[in-house]
Order: structure tokens, then C-alpha cells, then sequence
């Protein structure tokens, strides 16, 4: 069995040949509503493997000033950058979400999770504890599913919540209704806060 290395070239290779299978083309109602409904516009969010970006877009044009990408890929970021001109460009990280050291009110998760390796779960559930503000917030969706290879990578509620229990508060973790047709039954809804 091969093993993929994904690193920066892994994942700009993805997007310069249109391999992006999990980008939806648009910004994830489930996380725009959360945000608007819950979320103050000074918050610091920060949205990790945002790739095309399209929550960061819709987020920074509804007054969320202090929205952060960060993703692997310098080709995400033009993309994005080429379609958002007036975003500013640092607030658009390259680097390794795990090197971040930066603080958030809200960290949003879409399809960052399932792309890193298994073996990097219990480093994320630090990482994001650590980068949150008091009684900051994870929120978005997670597999519910298992997938052969990866990434994805799958999981279950069981899994996450050994993962998340000990650090966090979990206020919600249950299925997702909401999710897109091709994800229908397929994800569950997280919604943490930082013990």
C-alpha cells in the first residue's frame, strides 16, 4: 500500500488539476448560519484547509472582519485571491495549521479533519484547544462514515467523542440534516467549546 504524502505540492497538485472533489463550489450553509446566528462580528474565526475559501468570502462581505484562512496550497490562495481582490491578502495563511500560533474566538470545520492522516487527530483536539479563546467555539461537520484509503479519512461519534471529551464541552455532536445531497446521512454536526 502506498503511502501519500500530504504535503504543499500533494495539495496544490489537487487544485491545478481540478481534483477537489469535496469543494461544493459554494460557502456551506450549515457554517454561514451558525456564524450569523451566533457569532458576533468582531470574532476572530479561523476556517483550516479553507482551500477555495468560499465561507471566508461570504463571511468577510457579511462584516466578519477578522475571518483567517489557512491551507497548504499557494494555488488556493491565488484562486481565491483572484476572485476576492479586496480580502486582505495576510489575512489568507500558507503554512501548516499545526505551526499556527495565533488565537480564535471560532474555528470553522468543513473538510480539514478528513484530510489529515489519523494519526493526527489527538495533535488536532490540542491544537484547537490551544489556538481557542476562552469559551471558543469548534464548529462544522465531521464524517460519520468510514472511507477505504484517504483522504478522506471517516470517523464516528464514538471516535470523537474520546477525541474531544476530555478538553472540550460538547454541546452538540449529532447528524447533520442540513448537509448537501451527496453528503446526506453521511455527517454529523459538531459543536464544541473550550473547557
Amino acid at each position: 500500500m502506498t503511502t501519500v504524502n500530504l504535503d504543499s505540492d500533494y495539495w496544490n497538485n489537487r487544485y491545478i488539476e481540478n481534483n477537489t472533489g469535496w469543494d461544493i463550489g459554494y460557502a456551506n450553509p450549515i457554517h454561514i448560519d451558525y456564524v450569523l446566528d451566533n457569532i458576533e462580528k468582531s470574532a476572530r474565526i479561523l476556517i483550516p484547509g479553507a482551500g477555495n475559501g468560499y465561507e471566508v468570502s461570504k463571511l468577510w462581505n457579511y462584516g466578519y472582519s477578522n475571518v483567517f484562512a489557512i491551507d497548504l496550497s499557494l494555488e488556493a490562495k491565488e484562486r481565491f485571491l483572484s476572485q476576492n481582490p479586496k480580502f486582505p491578502a495576510d489575512q489568507y495563511l500558507i503554512g501548516d495549521f499545526f505551526e499556527l500560533n495565533q488565537k480564535f474566538d471560532l474555528i470553522l470545520e468543513q473538510t480539514f479533519f478528513c484530510a489529515i492522516k489519523r494519526n493526527l487527530r489527538s495533535q488536532y483536539a490540542d491544537k484547537i484547544h490551544r489556538m481557542l479563546n476562552t469559551n471558543g467555539k469548534l464548529f462544522g461537520v465531521l464524517f460519520s462514515i468510514e472511507f477505504q484509503g484517504g483522504p478522506p479519512f471517516g470517523g464516528d461519534t464514538e471516535e470523537y467523542n474520546r477525541l474531544f471529551h476530555s478538553k472540550f464541552s460538547i454541546v452538540k455532536l449529532e447528524k447533520s440534516y442540513q448537509s448537501i445531497r451527496s453528503r446526506q446521512d453521511k455527517e454529523l454536526i459538531i459543536e464544541l467549546m473550550k473547557k
